[in-house]
């Protein structure tokens, strides 16, 4: 499905993106620092712009664009075990997994626990953010601290998948957790009190040269290392549940890459900030992870380089309907059909209604839209799925 254009925004998919996502893009593009603007066929409403989104500004940086959770993303690990060496019986991983990786709304380690791996991993934690000194406020110090290593709720996720020949991998989706939501917020707050001329103030800017830029770059890109480090560490955590539970299994590669994240780039002749949120960086040779849903599974990638896309794909299949929606709209009986065969919480099955299947876009079609951004290396498919709710 080729690229269309729309009022000057590159479209992948426009067939599959609603008129009210459209409408947000619209507006976004109208921003006066916006010097380009690429959708990805997974686009969908996001608060302050649009989920799927590439942007281009110069000289400036969006706070709101960049999004809530920054450097939210996920992280992929191949390893040496194979379907055959699987047990029958998968269910209690899930419950070792909720044990190590903490998940759920506002979810925290315990810092004072007494047990050896809490205390390693506490200690591992104080010694990443010592090395990353930031002048944060009591409040936010500790939320760093204790969430280093928490999943989160909503779209997160930790998996144990099979690829196409029956490799079994390790899938993680995380962010840079209450941490990066709050240095957003503050940031989101400080940008509007600059009264700029926009439809919409939460596409309030900060220009470079300035000391509100210094500081939101600062925060961003440590809140970006944050998530990074969170994904990394949650992993280490998950393969030592899964290897322990098998009985063997070694790591083989990893893939580790952010979806919503704003970095410097060349495009078209000029230097600009390129704001990929919920979108993956697809340069020529890139790694990439987009999954589908809770029951449809995972791709791998490896990115084309298409100057048209500023370099990008989408992040995952996107959601087609709101979580409101999703609630309203199908039922526990149904998710747990579609969730048959596999290990899950599936105890929640009511609180995860929101994360049904149905309620995302179909993903082989959003690959399908966008075969001339990225291609398909591997397609994984769950054995194993653990959320938070």
């Amino acid at each position: 499905m080729p690229m269309e254009l729309r009022n000057n925004i590159r479209v992948w998919g426009l067939s599959n993106i609603d008129e009210n996502t459209l409408a947000q893009a619209d507006q976004t593009s109208r921003c006066p620092v916006v010097v380009g603007l690429a959708l990805m066929p997974d686009a969908h409403l996001g608060i302050g712009a649009t989920v799927g989104s590439v942007i281009l500004t110069e000289g400036c940086i969006i706070p709101a664009a960049v999004g809530g959770d920054i450097g939210c993303g996920l992280i992929a690990v191949q390893t040496s075990l194979s379907l055959a060496d699987m047990k029958e019986d998968m269910q209690p991983l899930v419950l070792q997994f909720g044990r190590s990786i903490p998940a759920g709304v506002g979810q925290e380690r315990n810092l004072h626990s007494t047990g050896a791996t809490d205390m390693a991993q506490t200690a591992k934690t104080r010694a990443w953010l010592s090395s990353h000194p930031h002048d944060l406020t009591e409040r936010l110090q500790h939320t760093a601290l204790a969430q280093l290593g928490t999943l989160g709720s909503g779209n997160h996720f930790l998996e144990v998948c099979k690829d196409e020949n029956e490799r079994i991998w390790v899938v993680l989706h995380s962010g840079s957790r209450g941490v990066g939501n709050q240095l957003t917020t503050t940031h989101i707050s400080l940008a509007r009190e600059q009264k700029q001329e926009l439809e919409n103030r939460d596409l309030s800017y900060f220009e470079m040269g300035t000391p509100a830029f210094d500081n939101y770059l600062y925060d961003m890109l440590w809140a970006q290392d944050y998530a990074y480090a969170n994904r990394e560490l949650m992993m280490s955590a998950a393969l030592d549940c899964l290897f322990s539970f098998i009985g063997a299994g070694q790591e083989l590669s990893r893939i580790n890459c952010h979806h919503n994240f704003a970095a410097q780039e060349v495009h078209e002749g000029r230097r600009v900030w390129v704001t990929r949120k919920g979108a993956i960086r697809a340069g020529i040779g890139d790694a990439g992870i987009i999954p589908g849903s809770m029951a449809t599974g995972t791709y791998i990638t490896v990115g084309k380089g298409n100057p048209l896309s500023y370099n990008s794909s989408s992040h995952g299949a996107g959601r087609k309907l709101s979580r409101g929606g999703a609630k309203r709209t199908f039922t526990v009986e149904s998710l747990n059909a579609l969730m048959e065969g596999k290990a899950w919480n599936r105890e929640n099955a009511k609180l995860l209604l929101d994360e049904h299947p149905g309620a995302f876009k179909d993903i082989e079609s959003v690959m399908d839209a966008q075969a001339d951004l990225t291609g398909k290396v591997h397609h994984l498919v769950q054995i194993v799925n653990y959320k938070g709710s």
